[in-house]
């Protein structure tokens, strides 16, 4: 559920991003070098690694999280 709901998140950053980049096309190709502002492999990249660094930031605090039996946590709130 946990990590469901951060890859939720990060989606719709995704999304927000890709459009954002797509508005501010004439900005971003002055700031960038040897890609352009619409090089779809540069942008499936940048979302893969967002994708793949928040189900990592996700999942290992939830796997760790299940280990704990519920009874302890209770006990130590």
């Amino acid at each position: 559920m946990v990590t469901g709901r951060a890859l939720a998140l990060a989606c719709a950053g995704a999304a927000l991003g890709v459009l954002g980049c797509m508005a501010l096309r004439g900005v971003l190709a002055t700031l960038l070098f040897g890609i352009g502002p619409n090089d779809a492999g540069a942008i499936a990249a940048a979302i893969a690694l967002l994708l793949a660094v928040a189900l990592a930031a996700a999942w290992f605090p939830a796997r760790r999280a299940m280990r704990v039996d519920p009874m302890i946590a209770l006990r130590d709130e």
